[in-house]
């Protein structure tokens, strides 16, 4: 399919701009670049591709983007020694043997058996196909299909969804090819543990995320948890930003200062004096050597200090 024929996901009059102000209505606050890569990745038929720390916000922008879409989210969570089957598509070999033995059930009250290729092709009929997520992805139209942490997955995995995803069809022998009505916005993840091909790269539009700003990771905290208190998320970003430069196994990401602060407001607290964040430091350190290793630390001076992310 020729990008040109593609219907549209969104009006190119939308711009970047749109993109960030939509995204924000759905709790997601990008900055201009990300904005703008998410406009550029929808107007181009590209996927986007999104490098960076655990807990930057990459899975979660899948989210805010089906939400505003109106499209169903559709997810593939890659792992080391994930295949193809796992990805695309199974037979439903159960519901299979169970529709074996009624026509031999059948069979056996009428007199009359079925011929051995008719029997053997309605056994592979579409209705005993299980869809995986990637086959979801081409059926459903328009979707937001996230394949979630693909350096977890192997080599041969990432070649067989580059060819998936140059032509966004596939060939099942049974049933024939199945190929998108209009590609799926597809959102790739990647923590960067191992380097993603160049062939995939060159066919995604990449984006790096980091950190937020103090500024920015004050606000995200207040627009997803509108009881904390101004001084509340100040606190809380700027202790989870000093964590960030210590040398810690597992430094919090964005989702550690929201749980954070939600554990502040779930023992009743308006602010984060020393005493309670020495008592809820589980909701953001989950590694009791980094725990050991901030245990000695200056409570006062690691929340009063706003840092920009290094």
């Amino acid at each position: 399919m020729e990008d040109d024929a593609l219907p549209p996901l969104i009006e190119p009059e939308v711009g970047p701009e749109g993109v960030r102000d939509a995204l924000a209505r759905e709790g997601y606050l990008a900055d201009d670049g990300l904005a703008t890569a998410c406009f550029l990745a929808i107007q181009l038929h590209r996927p986007l591709f999104l490098e960076g720390a655990p807990g930057v916000g990459k899975t979660e922008i899948s989210k805010a983007l089906a939400a505003w879409l109106g499209a169903p989210l559709i997810r593939l969570q890659c792992y080391e020694g994930i295949d193809a089957a796992q990805a695309l598509y199974d037979w439903d070999f159960p519901r299979q043997l169970l529709h074996l033995r009624s026509v031999e059930a059948w069979s056996s009250v009428s007199g009359t058996s079925p011929e051995p290729e008719d029997l053997e092709r309605r056994l592979y009929d579409r209705r005993f196909l299980v869809a995986r997520p990637l086959l979801q992805a081409l059926e459903i139209s328009p979707s937001v299909l996230l394949i979630d942490e693909l350096d977890r997955a192997d080599d041969d995995f990432e070649a067989f969804l580059l060819e998936v995803l140059s032509d966004f069809s596939v060939t099942v022998p049974e049933v024939g090819t199945i190929r998108a009505a209009q590609p799926p916005l597809v959102v790739i993840t990647s923590n960067r543990t191992r380097e993603v091909h160049d062939a995939l790269k060159r066919r995604c539009y990449y984006y790096w995320l980091t950190y937020p700003t103090f500024e920015r990771e004050v606000e995200i905290l207040r627009t997803r948890l509108p009881r904390a208190s101004r001084r509340l998320a100040e606190q809380v970003t700027a202790a989870v930003q000093q964590l960030r430069r210590s040398d810690l196994t597992k430094p919090p990401g964005v989702a550690e200062t929201l749980d954070w602060a939600q554990a502040v407001l779930t023992l009743g607290c308006e602010e984060l004096d020393p005493d309670v964040a020495a008592r809820t430091l589980g909701s953001v350190l989950k590694y009791q050597e980094d725990q050991e290793r901030v245990a000695g630390i200056d409570y006062e001076q690691l929340i009063g200090v706003p840092v920009e992310p290094g």
